[in-house]
Order: structure tokens, then sequence, then C-alpha cells
């Protein structure tokens, strides 16, 4: 897979290196020469240019990307380049880095943004994630809001504990993805026990995120 990344940052080059490390093609891309640090990934294809100019675009062949992520510190900059290599190249997947958490409603298919990744708020939710239980926690975002990957921790007291995954009535539009039970992830089945202290995952429509915490905690 063919990946281009806008920003050659601290945030960039991390996204490259694991990127390459997973056996894929990366270009990235940065106006500032002190950014085009080709010794610390150089494994991947380097252009110094403006992404948000065409003609940089076309000479980075974009049209030959299958993921393009604006990973820059400007949120201008990354709804640009995401509204370009959406419209302009026809690039399937584009994956946008929020800085500022105020931008997050911009965010959206109206300017290409297939996957939107705010860092502060993704930071917020794993201290929540880390502390809370009994309460749900929102960790992303998928697909402009129509669906989130969401954690909650089983305490001692909740209603579920002890009933097998298939009996409980679940929301619509809402599945259980996974358990994370002492150190090991599970994928549950309809036999399978919830326990006290179980880290459930779910991917659910936000619509029904409130029903599903009542159902949880029993609140």
């Amino acid at each position: 897979m063919r990946v281009a990344i806008a920003g050659a940052g601290a945030v960039g080059r991390s996204i490259a290196a694991e990127l390459l490390e997973n056996g894929h093609e990366v270009l990235l891309i940065d106006n500032d020469p002190k950014a085009i640090r080709i010794d610390s990934v150089p494994q991947a294809e380097w252009l110094l240019a403006d992404a948000c100019e065409i003609s940089s675009l076309d000479e980075a062949g974009l049209n030959t990307c299958h993921v393009v992520v604006a990973a820059t510190g400007d949120d201008k900059v990354n709804l640009v380049v995401s509204l370009l290599a959406k419209t302009e190249y026809g690039v399937p997947r584009v994956v946008a880095r929020i800085n500022h958490p105020k931008n997050e409603w911009l965010f959206n298919e109206s300017w290409g943004v297939d996957v939107a990744v705010s860092t502060p708020r993704l930071l917020s939710a794993l201290v929540e994630e880390a502390v809370s239980v009994g309460d749900l926690v929102r960790l992303m975002t998928f697909r402009q809001g129509q669906a989130n990957l969401v954690e909650l921790t089983l305490a001692d007291n909740a209603p579920v504990v002890g009933k097998p995954a298939g009996s409980v009535p679940w929301p619509e539009d809402a599945a259980l993805v996974a358990i994370l039970r002492d150190g090991r992830v599970m994928v549950p089945t309809t036999d399978t026990p919830l326990e006290a202290g179980d880290e459930l995952l779910f991917v659910a429509n936000q619509d029904v995120e409130e029903r599903l915490a009542r159902l949880l905690s029993g609140r």
C-alpha cells in the first residue's frame, strides 16, 4: 500500500516509521527544509514541497496513493490537503490530524476526511479509560461520528456480571467486539460469561451510547 503523509514533523515521521515496518510504501511531504530529515526515516520517500499546492501533489503522484495522512500541526493545512486528496485525486482513504478540539466539527466528509484523529481527545479518553470503572468512555470515532469505539470496565455490582454475553439485550447499533480480561484479549461468544473487572469494547452508534451505559451500569 502506498501512503502519502503531509507533515514530516515528529508525528508524521512516527507514522511513517510504523507503516514502513509493516511493509508499506511511504512518501513524506513538507515545505520546511528543516523538516526534511531523511536520515530519521531513510526508507521513506521525501519531498520538499507545499502539500496545499496542486503542482506539488502532482509531483508526489497522489493519484497512485491508497491513503493520504494529513498530519501537520496546522488544522487549516490538514483540511486543505484532505479536500484536495479526495476531490482532485480520488484517494480512497484520507486520515486527518486534529490539533485543536474546537475545529473537530470541520473534519468531516465535506472536507474529504474519512477518519479524523484528535490527539487531545484521544489522550483525554485514555486518561478516563485508565481511571473509570462503570462509566462509558469514548475512545475513537469512525466515519464522522456515525460510529464510535467505546469502553466500559464492569463494576462489581454491574447488573450484567455473571450473565452470558449472548443473553444480554444489547441495543441495536451496538456490538460487543472484544473483552479484555487478565491481560488477555477475548473475542466474545454467546456463551462467554461477563465478569467484574472486564473491559468491554463496543462499536456503537452514538445515539445508543446512553442506553448502553445504563444497561451496563444499572444507573
